[in-house]
């Protein structure tokens, strides 16, 4: 019964491409132009950030300049695609444009990319919204992004594993010293899921990662209530050359 519903829902709604809306074989998917145009991230990666890097991996941890000069209090990060082009369409429409439903591609794309980070009873927790900007847009697409991705892994998730309880303005346009400073102290671990953190690893998740100010003041707040080790995972890495 159901595969009839389905298949008369396809016939009166055929699937399209994400991208240019051109019919495709599957619901949620791009078509053979727009997945080569969009941006994925492949190869050798920094460890801890995710952004790509020239040359082999040669068994050593690797390091972008960025991160070498100023570690990261979380233990390795990974994203799925560059924030250019195609893919900053696409999150932009996720977040600004009211289409919710492209975080269940993006999260296929994202729990790939997480892979070599992924541990055993780790929980996914977005990074928080304050309520007022959750109240204008709706949604938060960190959290659409965290349940898509714990779907994909079998890893539970945890949507108000932290707080955000101070409403900081748009970080666009500032420098990575500007938003740590507005970020030091706007999050912290909600007071009821405190318990969930304990000796646990966290799997941090975003749409975009720019400086990583924004994981990384998450990243403390996870560990200041007890974490083992924490994670990060974006959808997009913002790349100097981007």
């Amino acid at each position: 019964m159901w595969q009839k519903i389905q298949t008369a829902i396809e016939a009166i709604y055929p699937p399209r491409c994400l991208g240019c809306g051109d019919l495709v074989t599957s619901d949620f998917g791009l078509c053979g132009t727009c997945w080569r145009d969009t941006p994925f991230i492949e190869g050798t990666v920094c460890e801890s950030c995710g952004v790509p890097l020239i040359g082999a991996t040669d068994g050593h941890r690797i390091e972008c300049d960025d991160c070498m000069i100023h570690p990261r209090p979380w233990k390795d990060g990974r994203a799925a695609l560059l924030y250019t082009g195609r893919a900053r369409r696409i999150i932009l429409a996720l977040k600004h444009g009211d289409r919710p439903e492209l975080a269940r591609p993006a999260g296929l794309w994202m729990a790939r990319a997480a892979k070599p980070i992924l541990r055993d009873r780790m929980i996914i927790a977005p990074v928080p919204l304050h309520w007022t900007r959750l109240a204008r847009r709706r949604y938060n697409q960190s959290a659409l992004l965290a349940q898509s991705v714990g779907h994909a892994t079998g890893l539970p998730v945890c949507p108000d594993l932290l707080v955000r309880s101070v409403a900081t303005p748009m970080l666009e346009g500032m420098n990575a010293a500007q938003r740590e400073a507005l970020l030091t102290g706007a999050i912290k671990a909600h007071p009821r899921r405190k318990h969930r953190l304990i000796a646990r690893n966290v799997l941090l998740v975003d749409d975009v990662m720019t400086s990583g100010a924004t994981f990384a003041a998450c990243a403390r707040a996870c560990l200041d209530a007890g974490a083992n080790q924490v994670f990060v995972l974006a959808l997009a890495r913002v790349a100097h050359d981007t």
